[in-house]
C-alpha cells in the first residue's frame, strides 16, 4: 500500500500573506449620505423642511410668516452579524492569522450591507418621474445630462454634494467621453480617494461601484444629493473576538446596526442602462 503523498498531507506550506478572494472592502456610500450617528431605539427620524415663499407687507403691519411644512421621515434601523468559528488546533496547522482574516472578511460584509440598504432605499418606490429608463441603450451622455437636469429643475443644490455612482461596465463606457475621461473637464485628483476610481463632472462627484442593482442585464445607475438619503446608525461596524472552551475554539463575530431611508424623491434620479452595451 502506497504512503500518501506529501501534498495530501494535512500541513502545507503557505505563504504568510494571505491571498483573499478579490471584494468590495465596506461602504463606498456612506460618506454621501446625511448620517446620523450612536441613536438609541429602533427608529430615528429625519426632518424634511419644505419651501418657505417671501411675501410683502404693510407699513407698521405684522411680517407674514412662512408656514413652512416640516415633515419627518421615520427611518427603521435592523442589526447584522457577520461569524465565524476558528478551531484552535486548526490554527496550530497554518501560519497566518486566521482570526484576523475573518475579522477583515466579516467588517466588509457588513460595509457592503450598508450600502445594499443605501440603494435599496434609493430605489424603492422612486416616482416615474426621477427615473431614466433604459431605452436599449448603456450609458449615455443624453441620459446623464438628462438626469442632472432632472436635479437642476428641482432646484436641488449643486453645491458639490451631488453623487453618481455607475457599474464597472458603466464607468468603462463614459471614460469615451472626453469630458468625462479628460482631467482638463474633471479636474485634479483626490489624493484621499486613491485606490478606487472617482471624478468630477458636471458638479457631480462619479464613484465607480460593483453593488449596483442589476436585473435582467439592465444596470441601476444612481444620481442623488447627500441630503436626499439619510443613514441611521446605531453602532458602526465592531468585532469582537471570544473563547469558547466546550468548543476549543475562538468566534470571531462582526457587528452593526442600522437603516437608510430616501428623504426627497426629487433629489435622487435613477438611470437604467443596458449592462451588455458594445464597447467600442
Amino acid at each position: 500500500m502506497p504512503f500518501p503523498t506529501v501534498d495530501q498531507a494535512f500541513i502545507k506550506q503557505y505563504d504568510a500573506d494571505v491571498f483573499e478572494a478579490f471584494q468590495r472592502k465596506g461602504s463606498k456610500m456612506l460618506a454621501a449620505c446625511r448620517l446620523k450617528d450612536r441613536l438609541n431605539g429602533q427608529s430615528v427620524y429625519f426632518q424634511k423642511v419644505g419651501k418657505g415663499t417671501a411675501t410683502q407687507k404693510s407699513r407698521h403691519g405684522v411680517v407674514p410668516v412662512m408656514n413652512q411644512n416640516h415633515t419627518p421621515v421615520e427611518c427603521p434601523v435592523s442589526d447584522f452579524y457577520a461569524g465565524d468559528w476558528i478551531d484552535r488546533l486548526d490554527e496550530l496547522k497554518i501560519n497566518i492569522d486566521e482570526r484576523m482574516v475573518v475579522a477583515n472578511a466579516g467588517a466588509w460584509a457588513l460595509g457592503r450591507k450598508v450600502d445594499d440598504q443605501i440603494i435599496s432605499a434609493l430605489m424603492t418606490g422612486l416616482p416615474a418621474g426621477q427615473l431614466i429608463a433604459n431605452g436599449g441603450t448603456g450609458a449615455t451622455k443624453a441620459k446623464f445630462l438628462n438626469a442632472i437636469e432632472i436635479l437642476n429643475t428641482a432646484d436641488v443644490p449643486d453645491d458639490g454634494q451631488r453623487f453618481g455612482y455607475l457599474g464597472p461596465h458603466q464607468w468603462n463606457e463614459m471614460l469615451n467621453l472626453q469630458e468625462f475621461a479628460n482631467a482638463l473637464y474633471t479636474g485634479p485628483g483626490y489624493p484621499w480617494l486613491d485606490g478606487q476610481e472617482i471624478r468630477r463632472w458636471m458638479g457631480v462627484m462619479w464613484v465607480r461601484h460593483s453593488g449596483l442593482t442589476i436585473a435582467t442585464n439592465v444596470l441601476s445607475c444612481l444620481l442623488w444629493h447627500k441630503t436626499a438619503v439619510g443613514y441611521a446608525r446605531g453602532m458602526e461596524v465592531t468585532t469582537d473576538i471570544t473563547w469558547h472552551g466546550d468548543r476549543a475554539a475562538h468566534f470571531v463575530n462582526s457587528m452593526m446596526s442600522g437603516g437608510s431611508i430616501r428623504i426627497e424623491d426629487t433629489g435622487c434620479v435613477q438611470i437604467d442602462c443596458m449592462n451588455n452595451s458594445v464597447i467600442s
